[in-house]
């Protein structure tokens, strides 16, 4: 295992722990009654998006270290996915913060931003595995 698999996998398990109290502070503030619908929704999006990219991060970096992809490929990839993984759910949460229902916002642009971070980096993995 390289540097840069031990450093990027290190930074995504750390990560993990965050969304799960991310889940609790979700259910507290619901059960307060301190978000609105809108809020609420966005909360929970940005909460299930940060989860489930933090484990397809994790997975690729697994994938990425099977490869024997070289290690500043694999800084690349690993960069490219835990920044679009936080900068998708990151922009849900923004969008609930400034946003308005209907209304586009900084936080659409961060995760739309991210979404792009992703696709670059799956795209990069991708050729990695049909060239190996």
């Amino acid at each position: 295992m390289t540097t840069a698999d031990k450093v990027l996998t290190a930074i995504t398990v750390i990560s993990i722990p965050t969304v799960m109290f991310g889940g609790f502070s979700l259910l507290r503030l619901r059960s307060a009654k301190r978000l609105t619908e809108f809020q609420a929704a966005f909360f929970r999006a940005g909460h299930a998006h940060a989860g489930v990219l933090l484990v397809m991060t994790l997975a690729s970096l697994g994938v990425a270290a099977r490869l024997s992809l070289s290690q500043p490929l694999t800084w690349v990839v690993g960069t490219l996915l835990l920044a679009g993984s936080l900068a998708q759910s990151g922009g849900m949460f923004i969008h609930m913060g400034i946003g308005r229902p209907d209304q586009w916002s900084w936080g659409n642009t961060v995760t739309t931003l991210g979404a792009v971070l992703l696709a670059v980096g799956l795209g990069i993995l991708a050729y990695g595995v049909i060239a190996a």
